[in-house]
């Protein structure tokens, strides 16, 4: 099966998902956590961080909230 545009893996994506991880990882919090704390699903979360997500900057921002950190510290 193709994939859609919307889930194709890139590195950018998948990048950006390590990071997300990592943080996520060195505060303890699981991804149902991150996703309560940034009001979002956690099957986005999931996605994010396998890299199948072209994230918006909205949501960029709510996961940096969520994780204490700059925005800039989760990009590549």
């Amino acid at each position: 099966m193709k994939e859609s545009h919307n889930t194709k893996k890139t590195k950018p994506r998948t990048d950006f998902g390590k990071k997300v991880r990592i943080k996520r990882h060195e505060l303890g919090i699981s991804q149902e956590k991150l996703a309560e704390l940034a009001n979002l699903h956690h099957n986005y979360i999931g996605s994010v961080e396998r890299g199948e997500r072209n994230i918006s900057l909205e949501n960029i921002l709510k996961i940096a909230k969520a994780l204490n950190c700059s925005p800039k510290d989760l990009m590549p």
